[in-house]
């Protein structure tokens, strides 16, 4: 039973809510576009906006960049430089130091949320839902970074970035090893999967949109019409 668990939860499960997060991402483009937006508040009340927007911003795409990175580049390729041990020091420090700025930046923004009448009354089910969600997963990240300072040896990461890199490419993972690995990283994990299942109900898919382009658009020419003469 515990086996078929573990293979329902880790093996099953994340192609469901990527399938979800993929399918869902598009069938909502392509049918509701007017809730496709991040559904700023900024208008109601400016103040906690500016400091916890940036600091959640800035620290949850360093995180994701830093999850990728890690969990994906195979172990033949990063080994050429840093050693198992020196990347599980470099991800404790730079996930605790990002993860930490994060955690202080959704904080401000739940606490303006939840307190602010105005905009708690604007606020979908769903917005309190995802930010909560995110909050959770957080904290769960900063305490797996405890759990990992009592093993530096690199197991546990070697067993995760494994499992991640035999998931995407579609490979028979290994549910057993994950089985065997601290709770935390596991509730780490689907979370993480919950957090995709529920990303095209929400307002995250905003982060489709990202104008990571703009910096390359063509110069806009804006001319002044000539002033109408008097006769």
């Amino acid at each position: 039973m515990t086996e078929y668990l573990y293979k329902l939860g880790f093996g099953i499960y994340p192609y469901v809510a990527l399938s979800v997060f993929l399918l869902g991402s598009l069938i909502r483009f392509d049918r509701e576009q007017y809730s496709w937006r991040s559904g700023s508040s900024q208008l109601l009340r400016t103040r906690q906006l500016r400091w916890g927007s940036n600091m959640f911003h800035v620290g949850i795409l360093l995180l994701l960049m830093g999850h990728f990175a890690g969990l994906l580049t195979p172990h033949e390729i990063y080994t050429q430089f840093v050693t198992v041990e020196q990347k599980q020091l470099i991800a404790m420090t730079a996930g605790g130091i990002f993860g930490t700025i994060c955690f202080i930046g959704l904080t401000i923004l739940i606490h303006r949320r939840l307190t602010d009448a105005r905009i708690r009354a604007t606020s979908a089910t769903m917005d309190i839902a995802i930010v909560l969600l995110i909050w959770a997963q957080l904290v769960l990240g900063l305490i797996s970074i405890y759990a990992s300072a009592h093993h530096l040896d690199g197991g546990v990461m070697l067993i995760l970035a494994e499992y991640c890199q035999r998931l995407i490419t579609f490979r028979e993972v290994d549910v057993t090893a994950i089985a065997g690995i601290s709770w935390v990283y596991q509730a780490h994990l689907l979370l993480g999967f919950t957090l995709f299942l529920v990303f095209p109900f929400s307002r995250l898919v905003h982060i489709w949109s990202a104008p990571v382009l703009y910096v390359l658009r063509p110069y806009q020419v804006v001319r002044r019409r000539a002033a109408k003469r008097v006769s």
